[in-house]
């Protein structure tokens, strides 16, 4: 069955931003998303983390489609950002970028679910509409792959989510929470944005199973991770 035979999705998000920077792939997608029925005037394109960002700080989104690979930078820096802001917006990956470390990170950052651009269009627009209907689609290569990665560390599993550290900038992050520092003294002195911050302090909570920064800073210190 070829994409453009697919009846008009009757739930769609809108506005959406599509990020992608090669034309051919953007033009392709953009056929998709006006078979599934959106308008010219609800899909927003950028070809880079600038043009991304710059939509975003003019409108909220409904959904985000995004590349990893950009000219100016990782698609997964921009996904953290948008997740930081709204943690219930839908964001699909679709990349070319099929390595373990990219695929995990993109999940990891709030990526909803993650479609190679390989596919094809059939199986990118069953990714987009499973999305729309609140779906988590995960390319079939890479969920054999999680799979696969689950079965081979489940022995282990225990034991590193007890040894689980903080990376150096989580680390560096956290002491300048503990200096009673505000997300964005501490972005200002990082030279980050306040949402990457938000995001590397959410990682910290997970990490060190708090909910406050009162109490990650205190977890912290216990297990001899802070002064």
């Amino acid at each position: 069955m070829a994409a453009d035979t697919f009846p008009p999705e009757s739930s769609l998000l809108a506005p959406v931003l599509l990020v992608e920077d090669e034309p051919l792939i953007q033009r392709r997608l953009d056929s998709m998303l006006r078979q599934l029925g959106y308008q010219r005037d609800a899909i927003a394109f950028a070809a880079s983390l600038k043009q991304a960002r710059a939509h975003l700080a003019n409108q909220p989104f409904a959904l985000a489609l995004v590349d990893i690979g950009l000219p100016d930078g990782s698609g997964i820096d921009l996904i953290a950002e948008m997740h930081a802001a709204d943690a219930a917006l839908p964001i699909l990956v679709i990349s070319a970028w099929s390595t373990e470390d990219a695929i995990l990170a993109a999940l990891r950052a709030g990526a909803t679910g993650y479609v190679l651009k390989e596919r094809d269009d059939m199986e990118v627009v069953l990714s987009i509409r499973s999305v729309l209907r609140g779906g988590a689609p995960i390319d079939p290569f890479i969920a054999r792959r999680i799979i696969d990665e689950f079965h081979l560390g489940s022995s282990q599993q225990a034991q590193t989510q007890q040894c689980e550290t903080l990376s150096p900038r989580e680390g560096e992050i956290l002491g300048l929470v503990a200096q009673g520092m505000a997300n964005r003294e501490i972005a200002e002195q990082l030279h980050l944005s306040r949402y990457t911050v938000e995001c590397h302090i959410k990682h910290i909570y997970r990490k060190l199973a708090v909910s406050s920064r009162t109490k990650a800073v205190h977890e912290a210190r216990s297990r001899g991770l802070l002064d």
